[in-house]
């Protein structure tokens, strides 16, 4: 099964706190073969529940936590993006939405560009 979002950013967060599958397991109170079963995509949905014990085992930031959530309840987002994503902390959970909406018909995305007119319509949202 291919990789999910969620599967992906999961994974991102336990390796980037250098935790194997059992410490997250441990840690959580989460079975490490859930968490495997979530990062590898056989799952997709947990509940907000197990979102949580495990956002709080990785010390995950609140934009680590909604983007989680965001992603289990948005299965269909690109795992491409998380990339662009992790690497700019300045984008949030509710520019991600928007983000992983966007369409590129036919075209390689380029994340930099739909962020930035993302960015502009919401101050322009804001300014009206």
């Amino acid at each position: 099964m291919p990789d999910t979002a969620l599967g992906v950013w999961l994974k991102g967060l336990r390796e980037e706190k250098k935790l194997s599958l059992r410490d997250l397991g441990q840690r959580s109170e989460v079975d490490h073969a859930y968490i495997h079963r979530l990062e590898t995509g056989v799952k997709e949905a947990p509940s907000g529940d197990v979102l949580d014990k495990l956002a709080q085992a990785l010390s995950a930031s609140k934009r680590d936590r909604d983007v989680l959530h965001h992603l289990a309840r948005q299965t269909n987002v690109d795992p491409n993006i998380l990339e662009f994503v992790r690497k700019d902390q300045s984008i949030s959970a509710d520019e991600l939405q928007m983000l992983s909406t966007v369409v590129n018909r036919g075209t390689r995305a380029d994340y930099a560009t739909s962020l930035a007119r993302i960015r502009r319509m919401m101050m322009d949202d804001d300014d009206g």
